[in-house]
């Protein structure tokens, strides 16, 4: 015998199963309570004053007096009246030239930078360098450039072409082109990146392949690119087309909605009846409306896409 004795103490299974099922609990509880602070900020400084701006809608609120239930007359004040119809017509119709116009340059773009260039990492950070800079400085920038005596119309005069000159921002059959014009010079490189992204899970062998078997450039494109990109397509499509129905910097710099409402949108025409006109539950309803329109947008074409890919 020894004089110490060593005893192991064996602790029962159901002790070891109950510690371990509290570990268990712990560590799939810790997340939430880390990610709690955020969500209570989150809930009571976005989400509760949100939903009180939406209560506003059903209101007649001027922002001083007190506040007066008129139920659905704001809706039905929006989509009865010119200028409520006009704004969503404006709205859509940027919205469908600029989410055209941006996926095409963009997809253009990555595209052409595909290939083994020496410049093509120096050329994708100068098409990115609009995207980092302020929309409103963007915006004047091309407010200078497209007045009348500005240097596009200078351009054209120094070409030749002088009988072209005329105040793009000032005629209602120019405005809104201009603006979509703008947005897509500024977005072309955000959204070639999402589709540099996108190519580089397309494999060269099914290229080669195809080429190999006689096929040219635009049937590869056509039956091998865009099948393997319809999910960098759908992510594209999305995020701009919530960019061309929330935009106000744009408009506001370069028109502020004229000439003559021609180029107003649903966020231009936000701002104005709240802080122009004083009707903030007229403006509020535009609000709720804009809000669900683009959702209602983006599931139904994230939907469709997805259905179409499958």
């Amino acid at each position: 015998m020894t004089m110490i004795e060593l005893r192991t103490e064996r602790r029962p299974a159901g002790a070891l199963r109950s510690r371990a099922a509290r570990y268990d609990r712990t560590t799939r509880r810790a997340p939430w309570l880390l990610a709690l602070p955020a969500c209570v900020l989150c809930f009571g400084l976005l989400l509760v004053p949100s939903l009180f701006g939406a209560g506003y809608a059903f209101t007649d609120w001027d922002g001083i007096t007190s506040a007066h239930w008129v139920g659905l007359a704001n809706f039905h004040e929006l989509v009865g009246q010119r200028d409520g119809v006009a704004v969503l017509t404006h709205t859509v119709v940027l919205a469908l030239a600029y989410v055209l116009g941006v996926n095409v340059a963009g997809l253009g773009l990555a595209l052409a930078l595909q290939n083994t260039l020496k410049t093509r990492a120096f050329l994708r950070g100068l098409f990115f360098v609009p995207v980092v800079v302020s929309p409103l400085v963007v915006s004047y920038i091309w407010k200078f450039m497209l007045d009348a005596q500005g240097s596009i119309n200078d351009l054209l005069s120094d070409v030749g072409l002088a009988g072209l000159r005329q105040p793009w921002l000032g005629k209602p059959q120019t405005a809104l082109a201009c603006i979509v014009v703008v947005m897509i010079w500024q977005y072309a490189g955000y959204h070639m990146l999402i589709y540099t992204a996108g190519l580089q899970g397309v494999q060269g062998e099914l290229h080669e392949a195809a080429a190999v078997d006689g096929a040219r450039s635009w049937r590869r494109f056509r039956d091998i690119t865009l099948p393997l990109l319809r999910p960098t397509i759908t992510i594209s499509l999305t995020l701009s087309t919530i960019t061309a129905l929330t935009v106000f910097d744009q408009v506001m710099a370069l028109t502020a909605g004229g000439p003559a409402g021609s180029t107003d949108t649903l966020g231009t025409y936000v701002y104005e009846q709240a802080f122009v006109n004083g009707r903030y539950g007229y403006s509020a309803a535009v609000a709720v409306v804009l809000v669900v329109f683009v959702a209602l947008v983006a599931v139904v074409q994230v939907r469709a896409l997805r259905s179409r890919g499958r």
